[in-house]
């Protein structure tokens, strides 16, 4: 796009009287609010990070912490955080950023449309710049495509538009709000193999559904099946199906990790799970020159 995109010219681009609205935050990031017939929404550019959600008539499905840091170059703490190149860490490089640098880059707005049964999609778009390629030496292009209905869908689309294959792992780290995560049951990893990262790595097999009675930090391999957040708290089930991604993610910080986080809350963690659309560790993916790999979450409630 050759304007920049500033607050103004999104607005006068993008906006959709009575559906779609942008507002900046007192630290210059800025959110696109989504107001479509079925469901809201709230997304940043910084990260193209879905920071709310809301079905018509429902509660919020995404839990957002009261003390995220919402400032440019700082991941924000709920919703839905876009990790790429690489999951958690990366390996032999501490000092870079955990999960990648896409949560924390602005991303270009592409489109805004509304369909006729009233949702909104929003596209937006990350590209490869000299400061990327400092701490990732590959050309890349993503793409995100949010659709804001009855159901929220997320598609994080990875090109490679250079000559050699790269190796790239992905997420979509959604933390769902939940009435009180220790009362929540989540089915669809029965069987599954994970990595406990609480325990030193090893590697271990879900015996029915997971529960969260302490600290949790797991990594389901080899998982593409749908998972049921089960809240009886709240009275309702969190449907989550996906697509392009063999890897799962459950994470719940408990209370020693809650209170050791400056940008989350002691007593937040009753209130969230994570359960991530991801493909990470041995479900990493290669990309072949000018190829394209697309991953969708979808999540409603019923």
């Amino acid at each position: 796009m050759s304007s920049p995109q500033t607050f103004e010219v999104l607005n006068s681009r993008f906006a959709v009287p009575g559906v779609v609205r942008f507002e900046q935050t007192p630290s210059g990031l800025v959110r696109i609010v989504v107001a479509a017939p079925s469901g809201e929404a709230a997304i940043y550019l910084h990260g193209a990070h879905v920071a709310h959600y809301r079905p018509r008539g429902q509660a919020p499905l995404l839990f957002m912490s009261a003390r995220s840091m919402m400032e440019p170059g700082r991941p924000i703490r709920g919703g839905v955080p876009v990790c790429f190149p690489w999951f958690g860490p990366r390996a032999g490089d501490p000092a870079a950023p955990l999960h990648g640098f896409a949560r924390i880059r602005t991303w270009m707005l592409e489109s805004v449309t509304s369909a006729p049964d009233g949702a909104v999609h929003v596209v937006m778009s990350l590209r490869d710049s000299p400061e990327t390629r400092q701490i990732w030496p590959h050309a890349f292009a993503l793409t995100f495509r949010v659709h804001v209905g009855s159901a929220l869908a997320m598609t994080l689309e990875v090109s490679n538009p250079s000559g050699q294959p790269f190796v790239f792992e992905e997420a979509l780290h959604t933390y769902f709000a939940v009435g009180d995560a220790r009362k929540v049951t989540i089915a669809g990893l029965e069987g599954a193999t994970y990595i406990d990262k609480t325990d030193g790595m090893k590697r271990k097999q879900q015996d029915g559904p997971v529960t969260i009675a302490a600290e949790t930090d797991r990594v389901y391999v080899n998982t593409p099946a749908t998972c049921v957040i089960d809240d009886p708290v709240l009275a309702r089930r969190i449907i989550v199906e996906k697509a392009g991604s063999n890897t799962t993610t459950v994470w719940n910080p408990w209370v020693a990790k809650a209170r050791a986080m400056p940008d989350f809350g002691d007593d937040e963690w009753t209130g969230m799970v994570c359960v991530e659309t991801a493909n990470a560790a041995e479900n990493a993916l290669t990309l072949a020159p000018g190829a394209s790999h697309a991953m969708t979450q979808r999540i409603r409630v019923e």
